[in-house]
């Protein structure tokens, strides 16, 4: 007999149907076709409710003199898409300029946040002192205060301090804001205290331990700070109308005002104005979009 005829041929096993794969939520439950289906439709409509208004400017902003920007069908996409309205704009009003004071202020409040909140978020989680937890009470409330009923306050202290009409009188009230203090100080609480008792052991102050271990450790919630605070000097409109009178140091927010009031009837420069005043929040978003969401994690409120 062959050793081909000794070999016993074995059956194959018989083949596993295919099964769909099986979505599930964060919690484990399975989620069914519509349920997933009305998500998706809830998301759709959430994004063009958000993005939509701005995609339309970008367009209008890039249509020419000819093109019907209020026609029945509305058109999305410019036929022949042209960038004389931003010239237009540049011709009108000194948008660059004011776009460079909004800059200065812009960058003048994300510096004075991130160092500020940065050290009295570690002082209100780290330090141990009397007086410690009515401090973050005074901050909590502090937030609660709308801007509209200090801000007589403020001009007169301005007044009274000569720097009305000056850009550090823009800057001054928004140097430290509350909310960010209190998201470095969830920051700080959620790093382990052995690495900081360890530390201690070895010697290290204070200082270094608040430059070395901690605040590396919170570059995320850093990020949010900067972007927070950035958005806010960037988008602030009542309080540089109110401290700002020489049309030279006028903010962006101030000078496309003044673009909107003069060609009312013209919607493209309005939407060209507004593109550019936008673009810096989505150029500064995109580049700190990896360490916001991680410092969302980071500053989540902890008890």
């Amino acid at each position: 007999m062959s050793v081909v005829e000794k070999t016993a041929v074995r059956p194959s096993p018989p083949a596993t149907p295919m099964r769909e794969p099986r979505v599930t939520d964060d919690h484990g439950r399975r989620v069914r076709g519509w349920e997933l289906a009305l998500r998706y439709a809830l998301l759709l409509g959430v994004l063009a409710l958000t993005v939509g208004p701005f995609l339309w400017q970008l367009s209008t902003s890039l249509k020419g003199p000819t093109e019907d920007i209020y026609s029945s069908p509305p058109t999305f996409l410019p036929g022949r898409p042209t960038l004389h309205n931003y010239e237009r704009v540049a011709e009108t009003i000194p948008v660059w300029d004011y776009a460079l004071n909004s800059v200065k202020v812009a960058i003048a409040n994300v510096v004075t946040n991130c160092v500020g909140s940065a050290l009295a978020g570690y002082a209100l989680a780290r330090l141990r002192y009397r007086g410690r937890r009515v401090t973050t009470l005074v901050f909590i409330l502090a937030m609660l205060v709308p801007v509209e009923g200090i801000i007589i306050a403020q001009f007169t202290t301005m007044r009274e301090l000569g720097l009305n009409n000056t850009l550090i009188g823009v800057i001054l009230p928004g140097c430290v804001g509350a909310m960010n203090v209190l998201l470095m100080r969830n920051a700080f609480l959620n790093l382990p205290y052995e690495i900081e008792e360890a530390a201690y052991v070895d010697g290290a102050d204070v200082w270094q331990r608040f430059l070395r271990i901690a605040l590396p450790a919170v570059k995320g919630t850093l990020a949010v700070v900067a972007i927070f605070a950035f958005m806010g000097a960037w988008d602030d409109f009542l309080w540089p109308l109110i401290v700002l009178s020489d049309p030279s140091k006028f903010t962006l927010t101030i000078g496309l005002n003044y673009l909107h009031g003069t060609f009312a009837n013209d919607e493209r420069l309005v939407a060209a104005g507004t593109v550019i005043a936008v673009a810096p929040l989505i150029a500064l978003f995109a580049c700190l979009q990896r360490y916001f969401f991680r410092g969302v994690g980071e500053g989540a409120v902890k008890g």
